[in-house]
C-alpha cells in the first residue's frame, strides 16, 4: 500500500473511532467514579514485613508496641552533684549551710552503686548516674562547695534539698508493660528514637505497597537520553515514582512502553503482579491510544470508569483487578497528577496505612499554671484537646521531663515560654506551633489516671477506626479536664478519705459517671522479706512504719494511690514518705531493685515484677463523662465496649474485674 494511501487509512479509522467513542464508556461524576473504583478495591494495608531501625523511618507500625523495660530503668540523676538525704538538707542556707561527709564512691553513669547514703553523707553522682539507696535527691555541683577536714571530705550546701529534686524516677517515661506506640503511627525520628529506647533493633511495619508505574507513547524518550523532534521527555514516571514514594509506597517503574499492543500486553502482565499498576496515556482519542484497549481486556470487574467530569482530567480510566487498583492517568502532567492526587493518592495511602497530613500554627488557652526557669526561652510540649466549645483548643503541657523520649512522639506540637517569664498562668492564651502533622480532631479524648486495663478498651476501639488520644494526668487532673469540657472520658479512682467511697463524692453537677472496672490495690515487697511475708497489710504497716531502715516508695500527691496511702498510714510518716513515684510501675520497680522496701500499688504490677503482695483494698477505677459529651457517638461506642464480654475478659486476664 502507498504510503499516502496508509494515511488515508489512518485518517478514516481515526475518525470512525472518534464518532463511535467506543472508548468513553460513560462520563460519570467525580464521586461516582470514586464510589465505583472503591467499591470494588481491597484497602487494607498490604501485609507485614519486619525492618531494622535503620530501616523504619516513614514506615508504618502493623501492631502494638509494648515495652518490655521501663525508661529509664532506675533512679537517675539529670545533674552532676551529689545525692542526698532531703531530710539531711533542711534548713541549709547561707549563713547555716549544712555539711555533708562525702562516701568513698563517685557514680558515674553505668555503674551501679554499692554504698548506701547513709543519714549525714553524700554520694557524689554524674548526670545519668544511678541514685544509690537511702537518697531521694541529687544537689547541683554548682550550689556546692567541697571542704576538706581532718575526719574527711565533706560537701556545704547552702540550699535545702526537696524529695525528687533533680531525679528522673524510674519509669517514669516509659513504664514496662506500657502500650508506648499504636498501630499504624508512622515512625519519624521521634517514634524511632522511643523504639530505640526500649531495646527494640526491629520493628514490624506495614509492607510497603508495590506500585508499577509504566509511560506509554511512541513520543515518550526516558530522561537522560536524546530528544528527537516530536517527542517529549517522560516527566510523568519520574513524577509519579517520586509521588508513590512520599505516600509511603514502593514504586516499581517499569520504563516506557510504545505504541504497539503485544509490548504494552506483556509490560501491563508484568505490573499486575504489583499492588497497583498505574499507566499515564493512551486513554483518550489518539490514534495510537491503546492503553484503555489492552485495559479493556481485565475483568473482575475490569474498568468501571472511563471519562469523568473533570477538568482537568476527563479521560481518565479506573479499574480493578482481583481487587487491585488499575489507573490509566491522561498523558499530559498536569492533568495526570490533578488526577493522580483526586483518585490514587487516598488509595496508596490506604494501602500504606499512612493519613494524610499537614503542619500549621494555632492559637489555643493553657488549661494549668506552666512554671519556667527565668533566663531561657524554654519550648514546651504539648498535645492539644478540644474544649468546651468546638472551636476552642486547650493546650496540655507534656511534663516527661528533658530526658524523656516519649515527648516528641506524644505532642502534637509546642509552645514557647520567654526567657524572662516565671510562669504562665491557667487560662493564658498561647500559639501552638504544630509538628509537622494536622491537627485532626481525635474520636474520643480520655484524660485522667492511666491504666494498663483501660488499653483493653481503647485497643478495641481502635482497632475498629476510631481515633483516641489519651493524656495521663492523674485523676484529679482527669476530674478537673471534665469539669472544664475538655474530654470525653476522665479515668478516675478517688477515694473520699471520710467515707472510703469512690468517685461519686468528686462528682460536680453536669458530670456523670460510668462504672469502670475494680482494681486490688496493696502492699508490694520483696518476696522472702519478713517483715511483710505472711502478714496482712495492715499489720505490716504496723510493723514496719517505725522502721528506719525500712524505706517506703510512696505516690504523688494528687493520685487516687496516694489518698489510700495516706488513710492507711493515717499520722505515720515512713522513712521514704515525701519520695514520690508517678507511677504504679515506679513504686514496683523501686521494689524490685532495692531502692525502696515496700510502696502501695495495684497487684498487676507486683505481677509484672515478680513481687510478693498484699491485698489491702479493691479500688473502684471507673469513668467520669461530662454530661454534655454522653451522647456523642465515640463515648456511646465506649461504654458498650465495656460491656462487651471479649473486653471484660481482657481486663480479667489483667486482674481486672468488671
Amino acid at each position: 500500500m502507498h504510503s499516502s494511501d496508509r494515511s488515508r487509512e489512518d485518517i478514516r479509522r481515526f475518525v470512525a473511532q472518534a464518532a463511535r467513542q467506543d472508548q468513553f464508556l460513560e462520563v460519570v461524576g467525580g464521586e461516582e467514579a470514586r464510589a465505583r473504583f472503591h467499591r470494588h478495591l481491597d484497602l487494607s494495608p498490604r501485609g507485614e514485613e519486619r525492618v531494622p531501625l535503620s530501616a523504619a523511618l516513614g514506615r508504618v507500625l502493623s501492631a502494638d508496641v509494648t515495652a518490655d523495660v521501663d525508661v529509664p530503668g532506675f533512679d537517675r540523676s539529670v545533674v552532676d552533684g551529689f545525692a542526698v538525704r532531703a531530710a539531711d538538707t533542711v534548713g541549709a542556707a547561707e549563713d547555716r549551710p549544712v555539711a555533708l561527709r562525702l562516701n568513698d564512691e563517685v557514680l558515674a553513669a553505668g555503674h551501679a552503686p554499692e554504698l548506701t547514703v547513709e543519714p549525714g553523707t553524700a554520694t557524689v553522682i554524674a548526670t545519668g548516674g544511678m541514685l544509690p539507696r537511702g537518697a531521694d535527691a541529687v544537689v547541683m555541683v554548682e550550689t556546692t562547695e567541697a571542704v576538706e577536714r581532718p575526719d574527711g571530705l565533706f560537701v556545704t550546701l547552702t540550699r535545702p534539698a526537696t524529695p525528687g529534686a533533680f531525679v528522673a524516677a524510674a519509669g517514669s517515661d516509659i513504664g514496662r508493660g506500657e502500650v508506648v506506640l499504636r498501630k499504624g503511627q508512622i515512625l519519624t525520628s521521634r517514634e524511632i528514637g522511643v523504639l530505640a529506647a526500649i531495646g527494640l533493633g526491629e520493628v514490624a511495619v506495614v509492607r510497603r505497597p508495590r506500585v508499577a508505574i509504566l509511560s506509554t507513547g511512541d513520543e515518550i524518550v526516558a530522561p537522560g537520553q536524546p530528544i528527537r523532534t516530536g517527542a517529549v521527555y517522560d516527566s510523568n514516571g519520574a513524577i509519579l515514582a517520586a509521588a508513590v514514594a512520599e505516600l509511603g509506597g514502593e514504586p516499581v517503574p517499569l520504563g516506557i512502553a510504545p505504541d504497539e499492543d503485544e509490548a504494552l500486553e506483556r509490560l501491563v502482565a508484568r505490573g499486575l503482579d504489583c499492588d497497583a499498576l498505574l499507566l499515564s496515556g493512551g486513554t483518550s482519542k489518539g490514534a495510537g491510544d491503546r492503553s484503555h484497549r489492552i485495559v479493556a481486556r481485565l475483568s473482575d470487574p475490569g474498568i468501571v470508569a472511563h471519562g469523568v467530569a473533570l477538568k482537568p482530567g476527563k479521560p481518565l480510566c479506573l479499574a480493578v483487578t482481583g481487587g487491585k487498583p488499575v489507573v490509566i492517568l491522561p498523558g499530559f502532567p498536569t492533568s495526570a497528577m490533578f488526577t493522580f492526587h483526586s483518585f490514587v493518592a487516598p488509595v496508596i495511602r490506604a494501602l500504606a496505612g499512612l493519613p494524610p497530613a499537614l503542619a500549621e500554627e494555632v492559637a489555643a488557652t493553657l488549661p494549668v499554671r506552666l512554671g519556667s526557669e527565668r533566663g531561657r526561652t524554654e519550648y514546651v510540649m504539648v498535645s492539644l484537646v478540644h474544649g468546651a466549645g468546638e472551636d476552642e483548643l486547650a493546650a496540655y503541657p507534656l511534663s516527661k521531663g528533658s530526658g524523656a523520649v516519649t515527648a516528641f512522639s506524644h505532642a502534637d506540637g509546642f509552645l514557647a515560654i520567654d526567657a524572662q517569664a516565671e510562669a504562665v498562668e491557667a487560662g493564658t492564651p498561647v500559639s501552638v506551633q504544630l509538628l509537622g502533622r494536622s491537627l485532626t480532631p481525635a474520636d474520643l479524648i480520655v484524660v485522667g489516671s492511666q491504666c494498663i486495663g483501660l488499653n483493653a478498651v481503647l485497643g478495641r476501639l481502635i482497632g475498629e477506626g476510631m481515633t483516641v488520644k489519651a493524656l495521663n494526668v492523674g485523676s484529679m487532673g482527669g476530674l478537673a479536664a471534665a469539669r472544664r469540657g475538655e474530654c470525653d472520658i476522665a479515668p478516675v479512682h478517688l477515694m473520699d478519705p471520710a467515707t472510703g467511697a469512690y468517685n461519686t463524692p468528686f462528682l460536680a453537677p453536669g458530670l456523670d459517671l460510668v462504672t469502670g472496672y475494680r482494681r486490688m490495690q496493696g502492699i508490694v515487697f520483696r518476696r522472702g522479706d519478713p517483715r511483710f511475708e505472711g502478714r496482712t497489710a495492715q499489720e505490716a504497716v504496723a510493723g514496719v512504719a517505725g522502721l528506719a531502715d525500712c524505706i517506703l516508695i510512696n505516690r504523688n500527691a494528687g493520685s487516687g494511690t496516694r489518698i489510700l496511702t495516706d488513710r492507711l498510714l493515717g499520722p505515720a510518716r515512713p522513712t521514704g514518705y515525701w519520695t514520690q513515684a508517678k507511677s504504679h510501675n515506679a513504686v514496683a520497680v523501686a521494689v524490685a531493685q532495692n531502692r525502696a522496701d515496700w510502696g502501695v500499688a495495684i497487684e498487676t504490677a507486683a505481677t509484672l515484677y515478680g513481687l510478693g503482695f498484699l491485698p489491702l483494698q479493691e479500688e473502684h477505677y471507673d469513668f467520669v463523662v461530662p454530661a454534655a459529651r454522653r451522647d456523642r457517638p465515640a463515648v456511646r461506642r465506649f461504654v458498650e465496649a465495656l460491656e462487651m464480654p471479649e473486653v471484660a475478659e481482657a481486663l480479667r486476664a489483667m486482674g481486672f474485674i468488671r
